[in-house]
C-alpha cells in the first residue's frame, strides 16, 4: 500500500466480504497526493442498474421521468480525488463499456447531455469474486479487467491472520465502550483464545458486530467465554494455517458451507426479506440474489 498510494495507477482490491476493502481504499487515498480532495465510495451491487448510471455519470434536467433538476455524478464529484467502486463485478455489461471509455478518455457525458466533461480521478475498485473466472464465463469484460488490475492488492481473510484478532478485538471493545458510554471492559484470556480460533466467515465486520453486542449486553467483570455467541464458542478450532480441524463439536465445514448457512439463517430471521438480510450480512442485494440462484441451481435450496 505504501508503494502504491503515491502513484496515479488504478488499484483493484480483492478480498472476501467484511475484510475491510473500503478501509484499504480510504487509506490509499489518505496516503496519496490527492489526500486533500474528495474520496467517494459507491457500492455497485447495492444500487439498481437503472439508477447506477445516473449516480456515476449524473444527468441533465428532463433526461428521463423524474429528472427534475441537473445531477452531478460521482465521476465529476471525484475530480482530482479518488473514486472507490465496491463490488465492481456487479456492473452490468453496458455500464462496463462506459466505465472503460471513461478510464481511457478521462471524459464523461451526463445522461441526457451533449457536452463532454474532463475528469481526473483515481479509480480504486474492489470485489469479493474471482474476476478472471467472471471474464472466462463472459460476465465481465476482459479489456476492463486488465484496465482495472494495473495494481492488485489482496486482503487475506481474518482466518488467515489470527494474530490480528486480539488487537482488533481490544480496539473494537474500547471503541464501543466509548461510543455507548459503558465503563471500560477487558477480555479474559480464554475469551481471546476462542476469538482467535474462530473461522470468522464474516471477517472483520463480523468480529466488530460481535464486540459491539458484547459491550451492549455484558454487565460487569471481564468478558468470559460464556458471554460469546454460541457459534464462536462451539466452532471447530483452527489450525496454525487458519483451516478448520476436527473438534468435538460436529464436522469441519468449508467456508462455502458456512457462508450458505449464514445467508439462509439470516433470511430466516428476516422472514425472507432479502433487502434486510443483505443489509445484515453486509453484502449487496444483487449479490444475495445471485447466491440464492446458485444454491437453487445446485439443488441446495427449494422454491
Amino acid at each position: 500500500m505504501k508503494l502504491v498510494a503515491p502513484t496515479r495507477s488504478s488499484v483493484l482490491i480483492i478480498g472476501e466480504s467484511g475484510t475491510g476493502k473500503e478501509l484499504v481504499a480510504s487509506a490509499l487515498h489518505r496516503a496519496s497526493p490527492r489526500r486533500n480532495e474528495r474520496f467517494l465510495a459507491i457500492n455497485c451491487g447495492a444500487i439498481p442498474s437503472d439508477i447506477l448510471e445516473s449516480e456515476l455519470f449524473g444527468h441533465e434536467r428532463g433526461a428521463f421521468t423524474g429528472a427534475v433538476s441537473r445531477k452531478i455524478g460521482k465521476f465529476e464529484l471525484a475530480h482530482r480525488g479518488s473514486l472507490f467502486l465496491d463490488e465492481i463485478s456487479e456492473l452490468y455489461p453496458e455500464l462496463q463499456v462506459k466505465l472503460l471509455r471513461v478510464l481511457e478518455e478521462r471524459q464523461v457525458m451526463r445522461v441526457g447531455g451533449s457536452e463532454l466533461i474532463d475528469v481526473d480521478f483515481r479509480l480504486i475498485a474492489a470485489t469479493n469474486r474471482d474476476l478472471e473466472k467472471e471474464v472466462s464465463e463472459g460476465r465481465f469484460r476482459e479489456d476492463l479487467y486488465y484496465r482495472l488490475k494495473v495494481v492488485t492488492l489482496r486482503i487475506p481473510p481474518l482466518r488467515e491472520r489470527p494474530g490480528d484478532i486480539p488487537r482488533l478485538a481490544e480496539h473494537f471493545l474500547n471503541l464501543f465502550c466509548q461510543e455507548h458510554g459503558k465503563p471500560a471492559k477487558t477480555l479474559a484470556p480464554e475469551t481471546l483464545e476462542l476469538l482467535s480460533r474462530y473461522a470468522w466467515p464474516g471477517n472483520v465486520r463480523e468480529l466488530k458486530n460481535v464486540l459491539e453486542s458484547l459491550v451492549i449486553f455484558h454487565q460487569e467483570g471481564p468478558v468470559l467465554p460464556a458471554d460469546l455467541p454460541a457459534e464462536v464458542r462451539e466452532s471447530p478450532h483452527l489450525s496454525t494455517t487458519g483451516t478448520p480441524v476436527q473438534s468435538l463439536v460436529g464436522e469441519p465445514r468449508t467456508m462455502a458451507e458456512i457462508e450458505r448457512q449464514a445467508i439462509l439463517e439470516t433470511l430466516g430471521r428476516t422472514a425472507g426479506h432479502r433487502a434486510k438480510a443483505a443489509d445484515i450480512l453486509g453484502i449487496g442485494l444483487r449479490t444475495l440474489q445471485r447466491k440464492l440462484r446458485e444454491y437453487k441451481d445446485d439443488g441446495l435450496l427449494q422454491d
